[in-house]
């Protein structure tokens, strides 16, 4: 078996279709030490001065009603057999001081929606040739036309002190119609949402694909260079961090000079799961809108890799209690611990089936670590691989019906993924590095995995075609990806 131990103020409403956003206050939770207080949301983050609370956050505003007419409704093609081409030159600056939000909100909302690959994004530094519009009605269609474009986005920012009002409007160049508008207002303290929520917003009207601009990954990482505290091992600190789905706007969580590791987030992306050594390795959830820290194994035995059931209600783990690693479900209240497999082998990282009737885990019994599954009722056990050594199952969302897994291929370790349906495997990572412990996407299209390929361990996003590779972190060693929904 491999070693075990190896937040947004945006205030944000949207004008239009979408229910709006909130910001929350949020007191983080204290792990020995604490979290500095601030503020978390579905899609963006940043810190807030001030005391924690420990207050739940507030209700979301009710939706606002659209401030435009009713738009067509079209979606955008392109060329038989061929992706729509997408434009997105620099929204417009209404005010002096919103010039440089207005160009990272369109380069960020270029990237978000180039991220997916459901559209053909058009190079920025390609749009010199096309006059600048300062209002949709001046928009050279032609122009663009010209370029290859078949879509265009139009968006204005205006700031008021801290207030932001953002505008983005999506037009079919052929037809020169709106097919989507929507206005969104909110601070300035994090422009990286506004076009965080336009792309998921676009995605959804255009491709009815639910993106992942606005989700999260956490990690743990020993970039802090801190040395665990206490009469145990000399060795490095692992602190719990959370960023945006690229990397951006990474932030730490734990605080507590120990080796925190293995995270997952809880369903409603409220809370994070890990486990901390302590100095025995035990379970915690920190509930980051509430500011509150669990222990729902309660210091009995050694206890690892949490993962939450899709329901959010119970939470999957290994566990010597017993004097073997076995895989336990527990309540997150801690009531109603129930252990799943009985087996003198090791059985341990264990991942919910997205209906939770199922785990996926990691045993030994055969002999090499496979991959089995059985029901979370512990019936009905079956082996699913046949590899020299394969570890760190994550079972993909629904649509898909697949398992990715880490195996060993030479070396090392590359990422395979486990057709359900059809029990055939195929390999999406193919021996730069070392290549493990996948984590999927909500909608299924990506995995994040850590890689020494470009030297120590790293987080990296990849589809799960293989395709599409992409760094999030840099400083210090990363691992563990997990991935919010």
């Amino acid at each position: 078996m491999r070693n075990m131990n190896d937040i947004w103020t945006g205030n944000l409403k949207v004008s239009g279709c979408l229910v709006a956003a909130i910001a929350a206050a949020l007191a983080a939770a204290v792990v020995a030490g604490g979290l500095p207080p601030s503020t978390i949301a579905r899609g963006a983050l940043s810190e807030v001065e001030g005391q924690a609370t420990g207050q739940a956050p507030a209700p979301p505003p009710a939706s606002q009603a659209p401030q435009q007419p009713p738009e067509v409704s079209l979606v955008i093609s392109g060329d038989p057999g061929t992706p729509p081409r997408y434009a997105v030159p620099d929204f417009v600056a209404l005010s002096p001081d919103a010039a440089e939000m207005a160009r990272t909100i369109a380069q960020v909302l270029w990237d978000d929606l180039a991220f997916e690959r459901d559209f053909y994004m058009i190079p920025r530094d390609t749009y010199a040739t096309v006059p600048a519009a300062q209002s949709a009605a001046q928009i050279p269609f032609d122009r663009w036309r010209e370029l290859g474009a078949d879509a265009v986005v139009f968006g204005t920012v205006r700031r008021t002190g801290d207030e932001v009002r953002v505008e983005v409007r999506l037009f079919a160049v052929r037809t020169r119609q709106q097919v989507f508008g929507k206005e969104y207002t909110g601070t300035a303290a994090n422009p990286r949402l506004y076009a965080h929520t336009a792309s998921d917003e676009i995605h959804l009207q255009q491709r009815n694909l639910r993106g992942v601009a606005r989700t999260k990954l956490t990690f743990s990482s020993d970039r802090n260079r801190e040395r665990v505290a206490g009469p145990i091992d000399n060795r490095e600190v692992k602190e719990i961090y959370i960023s945006d789905y690229d990397g951006a706007n990474q932030r730490r969580i734990t605080t507590s000079r120990q080796l925190n590791i293995n995270p997952s987030w809880s369903p409603d992306a409220r809370a994070l799961a890990y486990t901390t050594f302590g100095p025995i390795p035990d379970i915690f959830i920190s509930y980051l809108y509430r500011g509150v820290r669990e222990n729902p194994t309660r210091g009995r035995g050694t206890n690892y890799l949490p993962v939450f059931s899709p329901d959010g209600t119970r939470i999957a783990f290994m566990s010597g209690r017993d004097g073997n690693p076995e895989i336990y479900v527990v309540n997150v209240d801690g009531s109603n611990l129930r252990r799943i497999t009985n087996h003198p082998a090791g059985d341990t990282t264990p991942t919910w089936s997205p209906t939770g009737t199922q785990i996926a885990f990691v045993s030994d019994r055969a002999g090499a670590p496979q991959i089995y599954i059985v029901g979370a009722d512990g019936l009905n056990l079956r082996r699913l691989t046949s590899e020299s050594h394969a570890d760190r199952p994550t079972w993909s969302p629904a649509p898909f019906n697949e398992i990715a897994f880490t195996a060993r291929t030479g070396p090392g370790y590359d990422i395979k993924v486990y057709d359900l349906a059809t029990g055939m495997t195929r390999r999406i990572t193919f021996g730069e590095g070392s290549n493990e412990s996948p984590a999927y996407a909500p909608n299924g299209k990506h995995l994040a995995f850590m890689s020494t390929r470009a030297g120590r361990y790293q987080v990296f996003t990849i589809g799960r075609d293989g395709r599409g590779v992409r760094q999030v972190t840099r400083e210090g060693g990363n691992f563990t990806p997990a991935w919010s929904n």
